[in-house]
């Protein structure tokens, strides 16, 4: 029987393979935005005084997100460990493995014991298991964007920046959720959040590691990867590959400083700032989540945008916004005004840091080969992470103590990272009408001068 001339065509095989690839994409970067942002925001609300009660407050704050850095510090070489293995065996087996370690270690940090029980192992454990996290993270984002990414190649090459938003899109639900949940969990007794109930969102963390291998074991392998492992390997390792002309990971590590310091300073320092200054845990999560929210809707926006003017002009215009806001935003924290806070959260983190942020996936895979692609875009995205977020929550808490509160090095934080991200898309070529190459084609390897206007 023939079918209706009405009925609607049905996606081909590939097509229906992107969005399968896709979705696993947005779950395993939600997985990682989960874990890392309920650790920043219980960080940030108690962790200072379970895992470090020896300190006086503010120590106890700044020991706090020095775990939270240890986790940051792993993440470039755990970019080097999984790449190496993604770029030699594939993409999807690399994809399981750090997903697999990255919720176990969630769920371990949620069964940890206090300083209280087991004296100083309680923080030893506790930056041992951030390690754990940062070198699954490490790997995660890279297989994940470049599964998408090459997968888009075949069917929607010229809609890579819009099919990897999808990855990117795991960071506000991410965020969304770990919100949601602390949220919940915080509105208890403050002695029963102390207790127990700060270890509910990283218990829970097991359920979306469970959905999330479940749709990743039914993707198919990278179709460009598939294609390369056919030919020979290369004697060089992929990391010794790329460090040898070092010029695009060290831009692909710069381009991405701006949207990650963004995203540090307003979601979980600014927890930890906004209850100092007087708002409730439950104003400043809410506040948090409205963002989220709202990246939810810019970042797709900005991507898609991204695929038809390119990915420099819409980075740059993230970062220009993101730099002008910088003082405005946190005058509006500083307001004391729960409203403002929201529209503070909204602008900073939702808009600029998004239009940023979107567009980094299709970018960094567009400025290495298939046979160094994963090692290279996962070292300097993860590079980007370390230095624009890894630290700076622990350098603002920091000048916060040394200057008595004022919000001044926050916002020249924020203007740091911005002009950063600026200077180094001035100097990138425009990718976006680029084929990803074929193997054997010249673009194997990264070219300094391929990535330079």
């Amino acid at each position: 029987m023939q079918p209706s001339p009405t009925s609607a065509p049905q996606p081909s095989p590939d097509t229906r393979q992107l969005r399968r690839v896709a979705l696993s994409g947005l779950l395993g970067t939600a997985v990682e935005f989960y874990d890392f942002l309920v650790y920043g925001t219980v960080a940030a609300l108690v962790f200072g005084d379970l895992f470090f009660p020896k300190a006086d407050p503010a120590v106890g704050t700044i020991a706090a997100f020095g775990t939270f850095a240890a986790g940051y510090v792993a993440r470039p070489l755990g970019g080097i460990v999984f790449g190496h293995f993604g770029d030699r065996i594939g993409r999807k087996s690399m994809m399981l493995l750090t997903m697999l370690l990255m919720g176990c270690g969630s769920f371990l940090i949620g069964l940890l014991p206090t300083y209280d029980a087991i004296g100083v192992w309680a923080p030893v454990l506790l930056v041992t298991l951030r390690v754990v996290q940062g070198l699954a993270i490490g790997g995660e984002w890279g297989g994940a964007t470049l599964m998408v990414v090459e997968h888009a190649e075949r069917t929607q090459g010229a809609r890579r920046g819009l099919w990897s938003s999808f990855t990117q899109l795991g960071a506000p639900l991410g965020s969304v959720l770990s919100a949601g949940v602390v949220t919940l969990v915080s509105a208890l007794p403050d002695d029963e959040f102390r207790a127990w109930g700060w270890r509910v969102p990283f218990l829970l963390s097991i359920l979306l590691l469970g959905v999330g291998l479940f749709v990743r074991l039914k993707v198919a392998e990278s179709p460009l990867f598939a294609q390369a492992k056919r030919e020979p390997k290369p004697d060089r390792p992929p990391v010794v590959e790329v460090l040898r002309r070092p010029k695009p990971v060290l831009l692909a590590a710069c381009v991405g400083i701006g949207a990650f310091t963004a995203q540090s300073l307003l979601t979980g320092f600014m927890i930890s700032y906004a209850v100092q200054h007087g708002y409730t845990r439950p104003q400043v999560l809410t506040a948090v989540t409205v963002a989220s929210c709202v990246a939810l809707v810019v970042l797709p926006a900005a991507s898609a945008l991204s695929d038809r003017v390119g990915r420099r002009p819409v980075v740059l215009a993230g970062a220009v916004a993101s730099a002008a806001l910088a003082f405005p935003v946190l005058a509006l924290v500083n307001s004391g005004s729960p409203g403002l806070l929201i529209l503070a959260l909204a602008l900073g983190h939702g808009v600029a840091q998004s239009t940023m942020y979107g567009p980094l996936g299709a970018l960094l895979s567009e400025m290495f080969g298939t046979r160094v692609r994963y090692t290279g875009a996962s070292l300097g995205y993860q590079a980007a992470t370390l230095l624009g977020a890894g630290f700076s929550p622990l350098i603002a808490s920091s000048l916060l103590a040394s200057s008595g509160g004022s919000s001044t090095p926050v916002s020249l934080l924020l203007c740091g990272g911005a002009a950063i991200t600026a200077l180094t898309v001035w100097r990138l070529r425009e990718t976006h009408t680029d084929t990803l190459d074929a193997p054997g084609s010249p673009a194997h390897t990264p070219t300094p001068e391929g990535t330079l206007r």
